[in-house]
């Protein structure tokens, strides 16, 4: 779509009129006017790309928006390279000193006026298109407000009412604080971040039969992050005037300054019930200066914003009557829901696909806009190739870690990405930003130009040169490279070339056998993301602290050597001052055993924006000092740790003020007799894995009561003799493994406990020689699964010869495992009544490799 390219303009123009470039004043200007028009441009585009099939002319207007930004965008990022490199001398003196000589260099400044001239000459040709497009078909058929409501539907064409989970509800609330109420004017604030749907809603509430009929005059401002305030105040003077006079505004409009404009709305709006919609604001002064514009004529007239920043919603709404209203993320269950709905037409996804399309849903994060734009492209492709699915999944995942605008990137998987798979010969254009290798290089054509690219994935290229070299493989060079994805590629080690790659913000060797990261890997002072998992590095280069952009740090391997082994997780060793990475939010994962473990711990604790955290190897000794960071890293969702030996105490009993928001808690290591008082109070927890706890008592009664708790998985965690699931505990849990309770004897399901479990788990639980008593209470059960457990259970459950056979004979599938040979065979409870009764071997009903049946990396 021709909106991302926009996108990702607008989002570097905001480098060019930030405080780096005061010097270059001559071009300011032209930044500024091209930035507005983008503005513009690409809330149309919102629209027009779901229209342009059908609008030849559109569609030829829309390519040339999308190749001028994709033109502008690459001579931005060369001013930018430009600067950078002349900045970065010793010593903020010496830096400035280099750029102030540099931007006074009449070549330089002549180049670089020059280049922006051009590009201002074709956006003043591009908009005067959109002008003329627009006025013919909208302005002159339905008058001047039109335009401004196809402009307003943006993210929300996208949307439909039925895919906004319980928006019949959201809406009638909404309703009712609008049309009820105090005769004074409010306010009403819909907060939420960009992609929740927030236009959507306050759309079906604008247009909805009791409102209108409520609200003599209504209009609907786009506002957007680079509004400007008098054509802003001149649109609403548009929507107004054709309402209450039925025809345009004088041309006089065109010419009044902010004051007059205002004023001219109070006197449209003082003697009428108003209803004014502000969409997308992102700032106070925007909202200031509308205000001074609305009367409060005590007729009980409504102003509706949405907005992204809460501060913005609440500075709003600061009389005893307005309201904020906050739009959340779809829980799990519903996007899933509506992802299916939008990809497979309502229809279950396939078997094969399960697993790709929970990673996409799991990539989209709860944001329907992301869900409904991936999955109309999902939609379109062809359900058995499982290979397309399984890359787009890897290359969306990249792209969005490599980029903050989920809301757009998850479009992309269809815009100008050219896919190069094995038997296959594609052309792709010369001017392609993302390219996919798959499976092999023979198809790749030479001399093609390269220099535009932005994302390069690879994916299974086993016919990849182990020291691969850059510039044989492409000649022509990718400088402009954003994304760099070498996933599973047989390289041995780091390329040089990588280090050069300036724009870099995503790079991967996951699942490669790089041993060692260079000490060059400091150039790249863009990079965010760093994916070693699963390579052999196991230290890195004190110089990786000068990137300070540096968000996600992935260093480690996982190696199953047997079936639950302690020793599996392989980190790396931090360089001392690993606190200075003040931008990052993953890092996993650290190993504690190092000289001064200590210090790494209180370092830990300076990385505030840290969201998950991984650490292995740990100490008891250490435990005090982890506890003490752990209070201050308020933002982390998600936190493993792991301690040095099997036998080794996990001591967290120092901890007052756990994270709050802490939603997956990962510990293997022995604990203090219990579980930490403080797991009790994470409202917040989803999922609970605990391994080698050894505990004395019952670790349920501490978290029995985690109101969202939906996965639960405990390995050798207990060494009692009796499990009881008390009544009303657990009551969002879907999914439950024990795993090697050596001493379990029974378990008890009381009535009323684990209402929504889906997924049973027992495994190497020996004296375990029943099915759990009240199993039968579970009604939501659909799999239940045993590994290496006795016949004798198994046998309870037989369909013509088990006792408890009644209690599982509603759950769908149940199936028995054993470990064989180095894998699994796997029994329905039908095959393994045939292997009881037969004389010869029976087969199972199938066999899997050898895995860690509860257990994930």
């Amino acid at each position: 779509m021709a909106e991302i390219a926009v996108s990702f303009l607008l989002h570097k123009l905001t480098f060019l009129l930030g405080d780096e470039v005061q010097l270059l004043s001559g071009v300011r200007a032209e930044v500024q006017y091209i930035n507005e028009e983008f503005v513009r441009i690409k809330v149309f585009l919102r629209v027009a790309d779901g229209m342009e099939d059908n609008d030849p002319e559109l569609k030829v207007w829309v390519k040339q928006v999308r190749e001028v930004s994709y033109d502008i965008e690459d001579v931005l990022d060369d001013l930018r390279h430009r600067f950078t490199h002349h900045n970065r001398s010793r010593g903020l003196y010496a830096s400035l000193r280099k750029l102030s000589s540099w931007a006074k260099n009449p070549m330089a400044l002549h180049l670089i006026a020059s280049e922006m001239q051009a590009i201002k000459s074709r956006v003043a040709s591009i908009s005067e298109g959109h002008r003329k497009y627009c006025y013919r078909n909208n302005r002159v058929e339905q008058g001047s407000s039109s335009l401004t409501w196809l402009d307003c539907q943006g993210d929300a064409l996208l949307l439909e009412d039925t895919d906004l989970v319980g928006i019949a509800e959201h809406k009638m609330k909404l309703i009712g604080w609008l049309v009820t109420g105090q005769t004074g004017r409010q306010v009403v604030s819909l907060v939420g971040m960009g992609g929740l749907g927030k236009t959507t809603l306050a759309k079906q509430v604008y247009e909805d039969a009791e409102v209108k009929k409520c609200f003599k005059l209504c209009a609907w401002v786009i506002v957007s992050r680079a509004f400007n305030i008098e054509e802003l105040l001149k649109d609403m003077v548009q929507q107004l005037h054709y309402s209450v006079i039925g025809k345009p505004a004088p041309q006089a409009v065109d010419g009044m300054k902010t004051h007059q404009l205002q004023d001219m709305i109070k006197t449209l709006l003082k003697e009428s019930r108003y209803l004014i919609v502000l969409d997308d604001v992102w700032q106070i002064e925007a909202w200031d200066a509308v205000k001074l514009a609305l009367p409060n004529n005590n007729r009980s007239s409504r102003i509706m914003l949405t907005t992204r920043n809460k501060e913005v919603a609440s500075t709003c709404c600061i009389g005893s009557h307005d309201m904020v209203y906050e739009l959340e993320h779809l829980p799990e269950k519903e996007s899933w829901t509506l992802f299916c709905k939008k990809t497979f037409r309502g229809n279950l996804c396939p078997a094969h696909l399960v697993e790709i399309c929970e990673c996409i849903v799991g990539i989209c994060r709860g944001l329907p806009l992301a869900i409904v734009a991936l999955g109309g492209v999902l939609a379109k492709k062809d359900h058995g190739n499982t290979d397309e699915w399984r890359n787009i999944c890897r290359s969306i995942g990249a792209e969005i870690e490599g980029n903050h605008e989920l809301g757009n990137m998850t479009k992309s998987a269809d815009q100008n990405f050219a896919t190069i798979a094995k038997e296959e010969n594609v052309e792709w254009p010369d001017k392609v930003r993302r390219l996919s290798l798959s499976n092999t290089l023979q198809n790749l054509q030479q001399n093609k130009t390269t220099s535009h690219l932005r994302s390069l994935l690879m994916f299974g290229v086993m016919d990849l040169p182990t020291n691969i070299s850059l510039s044989k493989l492409f000649p022509a060079g990718f400088r402009r490279l954003n994304v760099f994805d070498l996933q599973g590629a047989p390289l041995e080690s780091f390329p040089g070339k990588v280090a050069k790659l300036f724009h870099l913000k995503y790079l991967s060797f996951r699942d490669t056998k790089v041993k060692t990261i260079p000490r060059s890997i400091k150039k790249l002072i863009n990079l965010e993301t760093l994916d070693l998992k699963g390579t052999y590095v196991n230290e890195l280069p004190v110089e990786i602290l000068e990137l300070k952009k540096l968000r996600h740090l992935l260093v480690y391997r996982q190696e199953i050597t047997s079936y639950a082994d302690f020793h599996s997780k392989h980190g790396f060793k931090a360089p001392a001052g690993i606190g200075g990475f003040q931008s990052l939010q993953k890092l996993c994962f650290v190993e504690a055993d190092q000289g001064s473990s200590s210090t790494l711990m209180a370092e830990l604790g300076k990385i505030t924006k840290l969201r998950r955290l991984g650490i292995i190897k740990l100490r008891r000794e250490d435990g005090v000092a982890l506890c003490s960071s752990l209070e201050k890293l308020s933002n982390l969702r998600a936190l493993s740790i792991t301690s040095l030996e099997e036998d080794e105490i996990i001591d967290l009993q120092h901890i007052s003020s756990p994270p709050p928001f802490l939603q997956r808690l990962y510990l293997t290591g022995v604990l203090l007799e219990k579980l930490p008082d403080w797991i009790a109070s994470l409202r917040d927890l989803v999922r609970v894995y605990l391994k080698w706890s050894q505990l004395k008592t019952d670790p349920l009664i501490h978290l029995q009561g985690l109101p969202n708790l939906a996965h639960l998985e405990l390995l050798q965690v207990y060494k009692g003799k009796e499990l009881c699931f008390k009544a009303e505990g657990f009551q969002n849990l879907k999914v439950l493994g024990l795993d090697k309770f050596d001493s379990l004897e029974a378990i008890t399901v009381e009535e009323g406990a684990m209402p929504k479990l889906e997924k049973l788990i027992i495994q190497r639980c020996e004296l375990l020689k029943k099915v759990p008593s009240g199993i039968e209470n579970l009604t939501e059960l659909k799999v239940v699964e045993f590994f290496d457990m006795p016949d004798e259970l198994i046998t309870t459950l037989l369909p013509n010869r088990g006792d408890d056979h009644r209690k599982v004979a509603g759950v769908p599938a149940v199936y028995s495992s054993y470990l064989r040979d180095g894998g699994w065979d796997v029994y329905s409870l039908e095959t393994f009544e045939a292997k009881l009764t037969s004389p010869g071997p029976s087969a199972p009903i199938r066999s899997t490799e050898l895995r860690s049946a509860l257990w994930k990396v």
